[in-house]
């Protein structure tokens, strides 16, 4: 749940101190190890002279990638085992425009707080492209990959940026405080809902928030084209009292300090999942509700690029799929593994059924950069509240 946070310079001086240290027999604290508590596996269709040029970069840094969201950190045991090489992971909660804010302020910098890696929302993929902060690259699962999904290009023509896995919007409740669970954006105004609903970051920076946002707006009088009754919905679920101005977090969740939650449904049902009923949880689709593309891009400055391009093979591997969706993501190549038999039957099973969100829509670029542009502008104008970065 990606938010503002900016503290990639320091962890990233953690590392670099550790590293150091380590080298020199001088005792310090060794660098986290991201995929701690996940079990991957050896990638053996990737190609193997990126395995080899990775392996002599020896780091890839990444940014806004937690490894509790949509199971990446699966993918990065994976990577670690195919490659051999350990990750550096940046501010986990950082948002979109902040991933790209860092390959802008680290251009000229080589070191390990520079990310050679973005995930960020589908709007930031052409226009991270058209500010030159991505390199080209075709993994070769490319024909594998839809040219595009939920009526919106899947991957950029030339390779600037490719699409990885989608949620749908959704409404997460933690049960142990939450009696009766609210199944509309209408039931989120009533009063035995005050001091409850949360974002999951602020929607001046984070895609997540400014898609919530946008989703409100579909079912009070607005339509893709028009976000603004989004932001006027808000405020109205502000000036009631039951708006939470804190950044919702997976703890945060299961305390009950933000108890209803507007967040991608891969991310609840593996909250759910974790907490494996205590608490208990309980995930609704509202209607309309918003469907919407993470897009995955190498830096044009990354300094470790071939690590960069074998993290977008592990991606576009049966493996690297298969973990989004255990993470319950939808992938964007599930459609031509289901045609191969390709995804296992039991987990197959688990994921939600299409039908549940049959009235989830997704804006196309146009619409997506007009309404990031309103919310983003217009949150404090119209809400007017700030929304404090949590603590780490």
């Amino acid at each position: 749940m990606r938010t503002k946070k900016f503290a990639y310079h320091l962890l990233a001086l953690f590392v670099l101190i550790a590293t150091v240290l380590s080298a020199c027999g001088g005792g310090g604290p060794a660098a986290p190890d991201v995929a701690a508590g996940y079990t991957g596996t050896v990638v053996t269709s990737v190609p193997q002279d990126l395995v080899a040029a990775c392996k002599k970069e020896g780091m890839l840094t990444i940014i806004a990638t937690p490894p509790d969201w949509a199971n990446y950190g699966q993918i990065f045991a994976t990577f670690q085992m195919t490659s051999g090489v350990m990750i550096n992971s940046l501010d986990p909660n950082a948002g979109s425009a902040d991933e790209l804010a860092a390959i802008e302020a680290n251009k000229d910098n080589k070191g390990p707080q520079a990310p050679d890696i973005v995930d960020v929302g589908w709007a930031y993929g052409d226009s991270g492209k058209a500010d030159g902060y991505y390199q080209p690259y075709k993994v070769s699962t490319w024909d594998k990959i839809p040219d595009t999904l939920l009526g919106v290009a899947a991957k950029d023509p030339e390779g600037y940026w490719t699409g990885g896995y989608y949620g749908v919007m959704a409404i997460m409740t933690n049960d142990t405080v939450v009696k009766n669970t609210p199944k509309s954006w209408e039931d989120l105004l009533k009063p035995e809902y005050k001091g409850q609903v949360a974002l999951t970051g602020d929607p001046r920076s984070s895609n997540q928030a400014i898609q919530s946002v946008f989703a409100a707006s579909l079912a009070n009088g607005g339509s893709l084209d028009d976000a603004q009754p989004g932001l006027d919905y808000f405020n109205e679920l502000n000036q009631v009292g039951n708006f939470v101005p804190v950044i919702a977090k997976v703890g945060t969740i299961a305390q009950g300090a933000t108890p209803i939650v507007l967040t991608w449904d891969y991310l609840a049902f593996g909250y759910k999942d974790t907490w494996a009923g205590n608490p208990p949880a309980t995930v609704v689709y509202p209607s309309p509700t918003i469907a919407s593309m993470y897009v995955q891009a190498i830096s044009a400055y990354a300094p470790h690029p071939n690590c960069a391009k074998l993290w977008m093979e592990i991606l576009h591997s049966d493996e690297g799929q298969l973990a989004w969706m255990r993470g319950y993501a939808h992938g964007v190549q599930q459609a031509e593994m289901e045609a191969r038999g390709a995804i296992p039957a039991d987990l197959a099973a688990k994921l939600p059924a299409s039908s549940d969100f049959e009235s989830a829509v997704a804006p196309n670029g146009d619409q997506l950069a007009a309404a990031k542009a309103l919310i983003t502008e217009g949150w404090m104008t119209t809400v007017g509240v700030d929304i404090p970065t949590p603590a780490p």
